[in-house]
């Protein structure tokens, strides 16, 4: 299980996915009581919740590594929550009069590219699996 390149990738995402519950993705003044105010996963309960399971499924998803379609599955659900994290985010900035991107939204792209190469790894191991079927 640990052997595998994607466990270490679905690894990784799983620790990005965490830390973007404690770092900001963005920071600015509020267009209506003009404070600072800074962008986090835990203001928000929708995506707080979003962002936990997938970090759970995640770590869930590298205990089915005996049933690697189900694995690319949960994969690209993960991505598509990933994405979808982004976008309520994006949208949360919208409330902002002015402000800036902190260097931490990068985690979310991170984490996409994390999974895209646990799911390249994953689609290598079924590909391997199939052809050494084949040669029995």
């Amino acid at each position: 299980m640990i052997q595998r390149i994607q466990t270490i990738w679905m690894i990784l995402a799983a620790f990005a996915v965490f830390l973007t519950l404690k770092f900001s993705f963005y920071s600015g003044t509020l267009a209506l009581d003009n404070t600072f105010h800074e962008v986090v996963a835990t203001d928000n309960l929708f995506i707080l919740i979003l962002t936990s399971a997938l970090g759970t499924g995640i770590i869930i998803n590298i205990f089915l590594f005996k049933n690697r379609s189900i694995q690319m599955q949960i994969i690209l659900a993960a991505i598509l929550i990933e994405c979808l994290i982004i976008y309520l985010y994006i949208r949360q900035t919208n409330q902002f009069s002015a402000g800036n991107f902190n260097l931490w939204a990068a985690l979310h792209f991170i984490i996409i590219l994390f999974l895209f190469f646990a799911f390249r790894g994953i689609y290598k191991d079924s590909k391997l699996i199939k052809e050494s079927n084949r040669l029995r």
